[in-house]
């Protein structure tokens, strides 16, 4: 180690009483320094003998006396490398209050030899040496930290008062100093602050080389979704890690503070900014409405949950199979109802919603009037290899919730469909087309029945960042392990949004709705995932690893599609597509099955699932969901213990 970081060692590690000893023992030094230093500047002599010798004595009261007067404004008490404006106003009042006290002192007494010039110079002399020194001392600490300590040199993007904030809240702490800011605004570039230069981020290059900075912290809570995807695309081919600070509502609510620095969020990377909700829309479907959610615990049921809180119900409904799950939304939405101040109650039903009874015991027990299905089996893979558990759950589990509901009165039924439900090339894509098919049947039969009609619609979207099925945990999980990150195909491409705008879209969409409506929200642009990978790996401070950077941290492969994974993903059958109210929510008009027919296969997937023939059940659904081209016969992918069952036991006999 050199001698001056041994030399900032020693003085770090000094008690706070030593450092403040050391800081009176200097101002004794300093205010006799200053006196004499007056009477030189006024008489441009070094030792004005004929003015100095009668008062001579004020060369022993000044210093005790200024260092009383500095100890009662508070001066011992400020840390000197976080010294700021409070403590230098004390310097300065400190300084103005001993001039005034001596040149009242010459005036009253008729010190006759005592130049009336004397004290101003002593007050700008003596803010000189005490304010300066202290100065001083702050820029040469801050210099040892920043050439002789560990500390990460990172840049601020955002040169605002959040930035601001920032740095003086991390100059505090050991990790890191700040290295340089940047900014979008032009007027910025060049100016300093808390000392360090702002700077145009289009030369971040050269920052990253000559600076040596491997971190960006994102210093810009107030900024719409397309500024900070603009913000991120400006460091995206660097090797830099990014986080951000809370949103400003965060901050100023106190739920976070600004230098609690967290990752990047996914959704930044979207760039979409939300439109704010139609209150109008919400209270027509929530306030003061019993509201019931099926799959309750799921990663779109429970955002449901809470937008149906915020919307102040009469009471919430929560219907969930699994017990973990209704637990743990239940005891969520308990603590936010607090937080609130209201008083409805939230009620947390096990259930399964093929249980005819006891999905319409429910219903009718608590009045339910607005319900929100969301109760499915989601995920491809695991429907691929469970055929009739998919048919039974998504097809027959909504044929039971919808007839409940019609049955027992209920104003609004919403489906939570998927756009997978399109010319599905899965299984649980044809399982949710058939679901909307049941929805839209019901909303004809009942439009016919004047004297009781309950509003059916279905809510069609893509992929929601960060829910049970998205990529982007599993991505996570695995640039923690150190990767490779698994990419099904180098071309593959998904809709995202998230999951809070996609509750609060289908909310708005179900109020929306007349009978049988297929609604669809507007995805933006769709985006693809080996884009997003390795968006994700870059923005840790990690390198891909290809054949054009073999050296890189991660490297991304792909494993190929699933089955029944589709390259592209749409939302809309045909193109007959209209708009609303709303600028994000679109009206389909899509074909139905005539009522004889839907029945008859309905019927007929019901005996499927109790011969428990996937093979059928699979054949029923390409005869009766438009497009559906299953990518392979439905008994190959299943274990070879459940085909042999089927194939043993349960094929129906041909005749």
């Amino acid at each position: 180690m050199t001698k001056s970081g041994r030399l900032h060692r020693s003085i770090a590690g000094l008690s706070r009483g030593k450092k403040r000893f050391i800081m009176i023992a200097a101002d004794l030094v300093a205010l006799p320094l200053a006196l004499w230093s007056a009477y030189a500047l006024r008489f441009a002599d070094w030792w004005p003998e004929y003015y100095i010798e009668p008062y001579w004595w004020l060369f022993l009261i000044v210093p005790p006396a200024g260092v009383f007067v500095f100890a009662r404004l508070g001066l011992y008490r400020a840390v000197v490398r976080f010294m700021g404006p409070q403590a230098l106003w004390a310097v300065v009042k400190g300084s103005l209050l001993m001039a005034v006290l001596m040149w009242a002192s010459a005036f009253f007494y008729q010190w006759q030899q005592f130049p009336r010039s004397v004290p101003v110079n002593f007050a700008l002399v003596t803010l000189v040496y005490v304010g300066g020194t202290r100065l001083i001392v702050r820029s040469y600490y801050h210099w040892l930290i920043k050439h002789y300590t560990e500390k990460e040199p990172v840049a601020i993007y955002g040169a605002g008062g959040a930035g601001a904030q920032l740095a003086l809240a991390l100059s505090s702490g050991r990790e890191f100093y700040i290295a340089a800011f940047m900014d979008d605004d032009p007027a910025l570039w060049g100016s300093t602050i808390k000392g360090v230069k702002v700077y145009n981020p289009s030369n971040f290059k050269d920052l990253v080389e000559r600076l040596g900075i491997k971190r960006v912290l994102l210093a810009m809570p107030t900024a719409t979704k397309s500024q900070r995807k603009h913000a991120l695309d400006q460091l995206a081919d660097f090797p830099v890690r990014v986080q951000t600070v809370p949103s400003m509502p965060e901050i100023i609510s106190g739920v976070a503070n600004v230098d609690q620095l967290r990752e990047v969020e996914l959704e930044d990377l979207l760039g979409r900014d939300p439109v704010p909700p139609r209150q109008a829309l919400i209270d027509a479907s929530i306030r003061n409405k019993v509201v019931m959610i099926t799959g309750a615990g799921g990663s779109i049921g429970s955002e449901m949950c809470r937008q149906v809180m915020r919307g102040r119900p009469k009471s919430v409904i929560l219907f969930e199979i699994s017990e973990f799950g209704l637990y743990a939304i239940e005891q969520e939405l308990e603590a936010l109802r607090i937080e609130m101040g209201e008083a409805f109650p939230i009620v947390p039903l096990l259930g399964n919603v093929c249980d005819r009874n006891r999905v319409e015991a429910v219903i009718r027990h608590y009045g339910v009037q607005t319900l929100y299905h969301s109760a499915a089996y989601k995920h491809v893979p695991i429907v691929e290899n469970n055929v009739l558990e998919g048919v039974r759950n998504n097809v027959h589990g909504t044929q039971v919730v919808a007839e409940s509901a019609a049955k027992l009165g209920v104003e609004r039924c919403v489906l939570i469909s998927t756009d997978k439900a399109v010319r599905p090339t899965n299984v649980m894509g044809a399982t949710k087309r058939m679901a909307e098919l049941v929805l839209q049947d019901l909303a004809t039969r009942y439009a016919l029945k004047d004297n009781h009609r309950t509003i059916f619609s279905m809510v069609r979207f893509g992929n929601v960042l960060g829910s049970s099925g998205s990529v982007v945990p599993l991505f996570r999980r695995q640039i923690e392990q150190g990767g490779p990150i698994t990419v099904t195909h180098p071309d593959i491409t998904r809709y995202f949004m998230t999951i809070p705008e996609a509750a609060l879209l289908v909310i708005q969409a179900g109020s929306m709705a007349e009978g049988g409506d297929v609604f669809v929200l507007d995805m933006g642009d769709s985006v693809k995932i080996v884009d997003l990978a390795k968006r994700m790996i870059q923005l840790t401070g990690l390198e891909v690893r290809d054949a054009d950077n073999p050296e890189g941290d991660i490297e991304v492969v792909f494993s190929g599609l699933r089955p029944g994974e589709k390259l592209y993903e749409e939302l809309l059958i045909g193109d007959n597509v209209a708009g609303t109210l709303h600028p994000k929510i679109l009206r389909a008009h899509e074909e139905i099955l005539p009522r004889q027919e839907l029945s008859a296969l309905l019927n007929e997937l019901i005996e499927a699932e109790e011969n428990l023939d996937s093979y059928r059940a699979c054949a029923l659904l390409k005869r009766g969901v438009s497009g559906f081209a299953h990518s392979g016969d439905v008994c190959d992918l299943l274990p070879n213990y459940q085909r042999i069952v089927h194939e043993a036991e349960y094929r129906p006999a041909k005749h």
